[in-house]
């Protein structure tokens, strides 16, 4: 690790914990159109996926092209969701204040949606200048291309960087950008279910939660602030 000049970060299920809400809500608005999928289904094909992809893969899988509207009227519930239901994921901030190298986002996301959940979220400072969108790139992931995008903008080699992702898509992106290849298993959309694998997208690593990832990977981050015993915090 001490060969890392930067980490990146994927967004949904690494970042905040917005994946469990678009995934059931996806099911449910999918099964309005006589679509039945589960969360495993979504994990495994959905995930890391940006929109259009997700919908040529509904054409594909069910042979149903939904309906003009249907993306505005998904969007537009999404985002009443996230209004009260979107949280950055637990021990993200605290572990972010410690890396002591550069960090950037690579996200399938839109711009629009990903300054939205930004914003919602209250962490938009955090991010500023430091993101590259699906809509930058000519191929979303399992293409490398995203990845690649956020190296290039900090001027790295792929070998400089360590990518952290929660879905296949991700890994496929960031072993086929010849990247490190974290996989962050820790998001509310894999509780109850076992997290998608493939062998095309094996991870260097795995972990469940941010506050481990310093323990992980000390090279890259700041000792934490030592713990007063309480008679010294009182001198």
């Amino acid at each position: 690790m001490t060969d890392i000049r930067l980490v990146i970060f994927d967004f949904d299920g690494v970042v905040v914990d917005s994946e469990v809400i678009s995934a059931r809500m996806l099911v449910a608005e999918l099964a309005q159109h006589g679509i039945q999928i589960d969360l495993p289904y979504v994990a495994q094909h959905f995930l890391g996926r940006s929109y259009p992809v997700v919908l040529a893969q509904v054409r594909k899988e069910f042979g149903i092209t939904l309906p003009e509207g249907f993306e505005i009227d998904y969007r537009r519930r999404l985002f009443e969701a996230f209004q009260t239901d979107l949280t950055v994921m637990p021990g993200f901030i605290d572990m972010l204040a410690r890396l002591e190298v550069p960090y950037a986002l690579a996200t399938s996301s839109s711009a629009p949606r990903v300054a939205q959940s930004m914003q919602i979220a209250g962490i938009a400072p955090l991010f500023e200048g430091r993101i590259t969108t699906a809509e930058e790139v000519a191929h979303g992931k399992p293409a490398p291309d995203l990845p690649l995008m956020a190296a290039r903008k900090a001027g790295l080699a792929p070998q400089q960087c360590l990518l952290i992702e929660d879905s296949l898509a991700g890994l496929r992106a960031g072993r086929a950008a010849g990247m490190t290849v974290w996989h962050f298993t820790g998001g509310s959309h894999f509780h109850g279910i076992r997290p998608p694998s493939a062998p095309d997208a094996t991870p260097d690593q795995s972990f469940a939660r941010m506050q481990d990832l310093p323990a992980l990977a000390p090279a890259l981050f700041r000792p934490a602030a030592p713990h007063l015993a309480p008679q010294e915090q009182t001198r």
